[in-house]
């Protein structure tokens, strides 16, 4: 296929693009290569001259159809794959040698870097939320050309199987465009983990250790493992009935045995590499005593005490496969040995043997002690134990609620539990607290949903028993509102052993899992620091806290902003982590924020290295949580090379938002968040005058969204195992954020991402404070960065055409004209704040990215309103809703992001 003009400067992109076109002429034939490069050399024609030229899609029967949207959705792919490798939209410049210099000029040196770490947190926590619409065996094809790319680039014409590169590409692509792209079946909890566990295993794993040895370079000693990777998946059951106890098992046991035997595998490499004879040098006391319990007597191995205390070592890891997964090791030896009780004992003796390195090497120049793969080891046991990944719990506070006033009402303690209020609430529930009787009776009947409940607690509880406690150490209690809200999940942990009193001898009370409130709309991020001013006040709680010294707050950039618009949402959230800073001081407890984003910006997407940056002086502290969802997974971790280059960029951006001294003086943060407050009321008015209307529940507009948008045709894509909506009710706040901005995503309105800006622009009287805003403050700066891109994908003309689909002439000649004002003054005022003559003027390889993709996603759109008229016209023809579905994907695709 070929490839626009203004992509030149880019040879992958044109290398990649010309053997797509070598594919689809050889597989789809000459007739369907030809019109597809009609209609995209015809495009890029009304792209550049704003003629509008006849793009024939009318011409295309539905077969060729089918076939014409995945030929442009892989060439999107492609390209995405193109400039990932030439870091156009990766973190660039973003790593820690960069970060140290730049705090070095800040005065800042290693010793207070290290001092951070050695209490730092950067955990990024994959997430099952639905917006990845590629099939996994896409993505797998696409990683596979990514490392032949990789073998091109160092000038090989052959892989190590001996195949011809580029023809290895072709073939590779030619798998591509044979490959079924949509899925039939709808995902199970089940697929999701396994998903999980393919980037866990084959990405993080050996992707973090050698991060590790890049680090300790550049601080010039070894650096505390402060990078752990977490997961949701299998124990986020907010609004999804499919995450039971069984799911909860089997993802914990799967990640189990997936780092078990990676491990034994290194230690297998481990015993062939490590042949040093005592013949030739001395082994220290504590090696020979490994070598001695390992039971290995082979007289090959009599003087190699290295590889028989390895042998012991693999004896014993695979006595604790066995235990931990029922199943013998993969490659059985013959020795036997006593499991390991936990990681530390097995890391205990991997240092045994890097010590007796070290100490041999001092006169060798330390060419044995420099880390190798058995640091690598070490580090992966420091990061991921026996457990993988932390899995976190999530549930609605309202299922708590029920749950515990079931079980006071059937333990004869309160009969009406919903009845009362907070402060009786809690009173109540403290009480239950204080001592270490149980609620819930083995011959008492349930409903399905405490049974529910009680059974994947038990099973976080024998999780903690098997795996450690390392497995589970955070319950999310989603739409915190209360302090009675997170009593209530302590009630729950102490039914199943994970919560305990304090004793009458003055021992504080325990919790092994933490209650971590997740803060989502507007209202109740403004009541987040009253909510844990109250909960730190409570002497059980300060017992709790003190013991681990830190607490997290999750808040949730995807209800926010359903709830209140782009811009109030991001202000609220800030000014949220502003306020609980100083609440969490005060309580003389570290505070930890757990960041709920998502791929879009509508969902707090965008660079991460920006949004850390970008986060208010004081509220990192060098930790941070960060959800990684969908697109976003497979983006940014999809290879080895990508997932160090954005780890990296995560801890360089926690490093410098912790460390680095305020940019502002006190006078310009009250000016700046004086004007934000001003801003942020203006476009919270204008949003929610949209959206919910006067009266807060605007029908005609949700009548509006849902005919305009292919929000009922994203139902069939099958991308997750959970319901688009938390109720059966059509109110927008109660759709899932995810489907409410894909849709207006598909339909190239990008809404969520921008609306109620322009108004708030141009209402605010003093424009050059906004400048002033815009070029000296890191929040608002990364605030319109976001939002540009999304303006510069969003496309009104395209936009209006969907709008022709809503069945009410009257209703869309009513809104829509307000969405396309509302476009136009954020679009202008943009450009007036930023000084910029045009979209992304600052940014040209961002821009040029956008460009590319812009002649490639206006035919798809016209053709998915075509269909989804044909279709919701009442054409029952498969082919239209196959259609419809492998369009969603390739917009998705070309766009960058889902949901």
């Amino acid at each position: 296929m070929a490839t626009l003009p203004g992509i030149a400067n880019n040879p992958d992109i044109r290398f990649l693009g010309k053997l797509l076109g070598d594919v689809i002429r050889a597989y789809g034939g000459d007739t369907l290569y030809q019109r597809t490069e009609y209609i995209r050399a015809a495009s890029v024609d009304r792209h550049r001259g704003g003629t509008d030229v006849d793009l024939g899609l009318d011409r295309l029967s539905l077969d060729e159809t089918l076939d014409f949207v995945r030929g442009f959705m892989l060439f999107s792919m492609l390209a995405n794959l193109a400039e990932d490798r030439q870091g156009v939209t990766a973190e660039r410049g973003a790593d820690l040698a960069a970060a140290l210099e730049r705090l070095a000029g800040e005065g800042i040196d290693k010793a207070q870097v290290m001092h951070l770490l050695d209490h730092a947190l950067i955990a990024p926590v994959l997430t099952a939320h639905p917006t990845e619409v590629r099939r996994k065996s896409m993505i797998d094809h696409r990683n596979r050309i990514a490392a032949l790319m990789l073998l091109r680039d160092g000038g090989a014409s052959e892989t190590p199987d001996g195949d011809n590169v580029e023809e290895a590409i072709l073939r590779q692509i030619a798998l591509l465009w044979q490959t079924r792209v949509l899925r039939r079946e709808r995902l199970y909890v089940t697929d999701e983990v396994e998903t999980a566990l393919s980037y866990l295993r084959e990405v993080f794993l050996p992707a973090l250790p050698a991060l590790y040895q890049r680090w300790d370079r550049a601080l010039g000693e070894r650096v505390p493992s402060f990078v752990r990777p977490g997961s949701w998946i299998g124990g986020d059951r907010d609004g999804n009935p499919f995450v039971t106890a069984d799911s909860l098992t089997t993802a914990l046991a799967k990640a189990s045995e997936a780092v078990l035997v990676y491990y034994l595998d290194a230690v297998h490499a481990l015993g062939a590499e490590l042949s040093i004879s005592t013949d030739l040098a001395p082994a220290d006391a504590g090696v020979q005593a490994l070598a001695e319990a390992s039971g290995d007597t082979a007289e090959s191995r009599s003087d190699e005490p290295y590889r028989r205390a390895l042998s012991g070592i693999y004896a014993r890891l695979a006595a604790t496969h066995r235990a931990l997964t029922g199943k013998p090791a993969p490659r059985p030896g013959a020795l036997k040995g006593e499991r390991y009780p936990d990681p530390q004992a097995f890391r205990a003796d991997l240092v045994i043997i890097a010590r007796a390195l070290r100490q041999e090497d001092h006169q060798g120049g330390g060419a044995l002690s420099s880390g190798g793969a058995l640091g690598r080891l070490v580090r992966a046991v420091e990061t991921f134990g026996f457990h993988l990944a932390t899995l976190d719990l999530r549930q609605n506070s309202a299922v708590h609620e029920r749950v515990v006033a079931e079980l006071l009402k059937v333990a004869g303690v309160e009969a009406d539990y919903l009845s009362l209020g907070e402060s009786q609430r809690v009173s109540l529930l403290r009480h239950e607290l204080s001592n270490a009787r149980p609620l819930a009776s083995p011959f008492a009947a349930y409903s399905e949903e405490t049974q529910s409940e009680l059974a994947i607690l038990r099973a976080a509880a024998q999780a903690h028993a098997t795996y450690g406690p390392a497995c589970i150490t955070q319950h999310i209690v989603s739409m915190a509102q209360s302090v009675s809200d997170l009593l209530e999940l302590n009630i729950l942990l102490k039914e199943v052993g994970l919560y305990r009193p304090g004793g009458a001898s003055g021992e504080a009370s325990s919790a092994a899992i933490m209650a971590v409130p997740l803060f989502e709309t507007i209202g109740d991020l403004e009541a987040a620091p009253a909510i844990m001013t109250e909960w730190f006040a409570l002497p059980e709680v300060r017992g709790i806290t003190a013991a681990r010294s830190f607490q997290e707050v999750m808040i949730g950039y995807s209800d926010s902003n359903k709830d209140g618009g782009y811009l109030t949402s991001t202000w609220s959230l800030s000014k949220a982590s502003t306020a609980l800073k100083s609440v969490f001081a005060d309580a003389g407890v570290g505070m930890q924020l757990f960041h709920g984003r998502g791929g879009a910006v509508g969902r707090g997407g965008g660079s991460s290295f920006a949004a850390i940056r970008a986060q208010p002086p004081g509220t990192v502290q060098g930790r941070i949580r960060i959800t990684e969802q969908g697109e976003v997974i497979a983006g940014k971790y999809g290879t080895r090379e990508s997932a160090m280059t954005n780890l990296e960029a995560m801890a360089s951006a926690t490093l410098l938002a912790s460390l680095e001294p305020d940019a502002l003086s006190a006078a310009d943060t009250a000016r700046f968040s004086a004007a934000m407050d001003t801003l942020s009321a203006s476009a919270f008015a204008a949003y929610r005058d949209l959206v919910y209307g006067s009266n807060g529940n605007d029908a005609g507009f949700r009548t509006f969204f849902r005919q305009m948008t292919p929000l009922a045709e994203i139902s069939g894509l099958k991308i997750g195992s959970r319901p688009a909506s938390r109720t059966k009710s059509d109110r927008i706040e109660d759709l899932r954020a995810i489907p409410w901005v894909f849709s207006w995503a598909q339909a190239r309105v990008m809404l969520p991402g921008w609306y109620g800006v322009g108004q708030a622009l141009s209402a605010f009287p003093d424009k050059g404070l906004l400048a002033e805003m815009a070029q000296g403050w890191p929040f608002f700066a990364a605030s319109l960065a976001n939002m540009e891109q999304v303006i510069a994908k969003s496309d009104m003309g395209i936009a209006a055409r969907y709008a022709g689909l809503v069945e009410d002439r009257a209703l869309a000649d009513a809104i829509f004209p307000r969405i396309e004002s509302g476009w136009q003054q954020t679009h202008d005022g943009l450009l007036q704040v930023t000084g910029q003559s045009r979209l992304l003027e600052a940014h040209p390889a961002l821009d040029a990215s956008i460009r590319l993709r812009l002649p490639y996603i206006e035919p798809l759109n016209l053709l998915q309103i075509e269909l989804i008229k044909r279709r919701r016209a009442g054409d029952e023809d498969a082919r239209i809703g196959e259609g419809i579905l492998l369009s969603i994907n390739a917009i998705a695709t070309a766009l960058r992001n889902s949901g």
